[in-house]
């Protein structure tokens, strides 16, 4: 059993679902294993991962209207407010989804669907560099 990791910097325009699946990927081939475990985390709390369908871009749009309306911006329903109207929805929102994402790796490659994506969800208005932290245990 041998292990792996890396570290992913990733730019961020606001909020929206920013695809991370080609680098993944990539750096998976680069290890050389051809079986394992790909743990994915994000070193945020106010972004997240998560898997998606990455074919129709509508999906990424709906998302992020339910998101919003699942935590709305609003400073009347929150303490926590000192870092500006987007940033307690934006906790609540990572709260929901998740810091850490767990895929198998088979033949070399994580073993994603034919329409899963993987992506760094931003849930703040303006643009963040997030890092996102690669560990695969394999062989």
């Amino acid at each position: 059993m041998t292990q792996s990791t890396r570290r992913l910097a990733v730019s961020t325009r606001g909020q929206g679902l920013y695809e991370i699946s080609g680098q993944v990927i990539a750096w998976v081939r680069e290890t050389g294993m051809k079986t394992g475990l790909l743990t994915i985390f994000i070193q945020h709390t106010s972004a997240s991962l998560t898997i998606q369908e990455n074919a129709d871009p509508d999906v990424m749009a709906d998302l992020n209207d339910h998101f919003g309306r699942l935590a709305p911006e609003d400073d009347k329903l929150y303490r926590h407010t000192v870092e500006g109207p987007d940033d307690m929805p934006a906790h609540i929102r990572a709260a929901l989804t998740g810091a850490q994402l767990t895929i198998p790796v088979m033949d070399g490659r994580p073993v994603l669907g034919t329409w899963q994506g993987i992506y760094v969800f931003e849930h703040r208005r303006a643009g963040h560099r997030r890092t996102v932290v690669l560990h695969l245990l394999g062989e």
